[in-house]
């Protein structure tokens, strides 16, 4: 069983008094070794709680614990922030005319030049970035100064890396090697990692725990899988699923029984199949997503989304037999 490495203590901290921004009576715990993710839309207080847990911000209430001891604020030291901890920003903090193993290297102390290089190569061997030694930053692709970046962050025996929107600069190609190479380091070494991201996949790739805020304050948190199955708030089910949301006078529309005034559902919980409880709706428009289609699907005027495996097997104005399998009801 991991030890728990940080406590998120009733935490909040507003930018500015006449208006909602920050973060509200923010709690959970982290465990050592994990990776949580922070997911919310734009604006929620995603990157104002990961700067008040790195110590960046003085936050109005509660606190931050670290092994059981107190994180200081920014006016309580010289310099802001957590030895333990290393955060990466979007701009990287890269010397971009300086070599990859200069960036790295130049966070070790010169008393033990022979630790100082394997120290260096190390992190950059786990990073799969060798071979880029002898390179400028400025040669480098947003990639691969994400890699450099992070590999800075480790070297100086890093206990908790702190990300904020680690895969903005990246294309989706390089993003999965980059999220699997990062979920792979963790496990390896035992890193404990917090990432801050708007796009839920990011936490349902690679986190062992996600933490759901809106609007400065905590929604739900739990293991990726529960969360998504088993969402307590629509918002929560949109954030990471793109669910579809009914009000209860559509849901009737649509013959559901329901007793709550909002239903949701993910488009793949939509069983396209002739059944006694199935209904016809008709094919309004098709988007080719690869190997599978969505459908936007509408019945009495109401509009669902469903997908559709055989890419192709349904054409638009076609009429479909469906059978909503599950839904939740808020």
């Amino acid at each position: 069983m991991s030890e728990q490495i940080l406590s998120i203590q009733n935490l909040t901290k507003q930018h500015q008094a006449d208006q909602l921004s920050g973060i509200s009576e923010v709690s959970f715990d982290i465990q050592a070794g994990e990776i949580v993710a922070i997911i919310g839309e734009s604006g929620s207080g995603k990157s104002t709680l990961l700067k008040s847990i790195y110590g960046l911000l003085k936050v109005d209430e509660g606190e931050v614990l670290f092994n059981g001891k107190r994180v200081k604020g920014p006016d309580e030291q010289l310099i802001p922030g957590h030895v333990d901890m290393k955060m990466v920003t979007q701009d990287f903090s890269l010397n971009i005319y300086a070599k990859v193993y200069d960036n790295i290297a130049s966070m070790l102390s010169n008393t033990n030049v022979a630790f100082k290089q394997q120290k260096t190569m190390e992190v950059m061997e786990h990073l799969r970035i060798t071979a880029l030694k002898n390179k400028k930053i400025i040669e480098l692709s947003g990639g691969e100064q994400q890699r450099v970046a992070i590999a800075k962050a480790l070297v100086s025996d890093t206990k908790v890396l702190l990300l904020d929107e680690p895969f903005s600069q990246v294309d989706a190609i390089l993003k999965n090697q980059l999220r699997a190479d990062i979920k792979r380091l963790s496990k390896e070494t035992g890193l404990t990692i917090i990432m801050v991201s708007h796009d839920a996949t990011d936490g349902l790739f690679m986190a062992d725990r996600l933490v759901i805020l809106k609007e400065g304050k905590l929604q739900q948190e739990g293991r990726p899988r529960e969360v998504y199955n088993h969402p307590t708030s629509t918002y929560t089910a949109k954030m990471l699923g793109n669910a579809v949301v009914l009000s209860k006078q559509q849901a009737q529309q649509l013959e559901l029984k329901v007793t709550k005034e909002q239903v949701c559902f993910y488009p793949e919980w939509v069983e396209l199949k002739a059944s006694w409880s199935a209904k016809k709706f008709n094919v309004r428009d098709i988007y080719y997503k690869g190997f599978y289609d969505e459908l936007l699907l509408e019945r009495n005027g109401v509009h669902i989304r469903a997908l559709q495996l055989n890419s192709g097997e349904h054409k638009k104005n076609d009429q479909v037999y469906v059978h909503i399998g599950r839904f939740l009801e808020f």
